[in-house]
């Protein structure tokens, strides 16, 4: 499985808004400075994640963006299914849970176990990472780079 811009840098700037919006919402100019990431293109990848209800938008003077509840609480699989839709490796009706979904072959094809497998795998890793995780390892990470200059 390879993610696409919207995976990686929707990631980034989502980890930026719980690291940097603990206290007061974050303005997309700042994330956007800091991830290298274009303002315009943040815009859209927060009107997913705000559709999604994994952030809010706060306007006024004191503006900006805000999870919409505590980054313990959200798993990096429930950002990256917002920004990527699911996060299957192939389509395959044998991995598939929607109901009405089938394929001629898929009950004698062996391959669908693989990819059953491999689905699962993804699904498993990306839904036991919690924001909360990323935000104190990033912490530390500049802590330890404070300390190093």
């Amino acid at each position: 499985m390879k993610l696409s811009t919207k995976g990686r840098y929707g990631l980034r700037a989502f980890i930026d808004l719980a690291v940097y919006g603990e206290d007061a919402p974050v303005p997309l100019t700042e994330i956007a400075a800091r991830q290298e990431i274009s303002q315009n293109y943040l815009e859209q990848l927060m009107g997913k994640l705000k559709k999604a209800g994994l952030v809010e938008s706060v306007r006024g003077v004191n503006g900006g963006y805000r999870l919409s509840r505590p980054a313990q609480e959200i798993s990096v699989g429930a950002v990256l299914r917002a920004l990527e839709g699911d996060l299957k490796p192939v389509e395959c009706a044998g991995i598939d849970t929607e109901p009405g979904s089938h394929c001629t072959g898929s009950g004698a094809c062996v391959s669908r176990i693989v990819w059953k497998r491999i689905n699962d795998s993804i699904n498993n890793t990306v839904d036991s990472i919690f924001i909360g995780e990323l935000v104190k390892e990033s912490k530390n990470n500049k802590k330890e780079a404070a300390e190093i200059k």
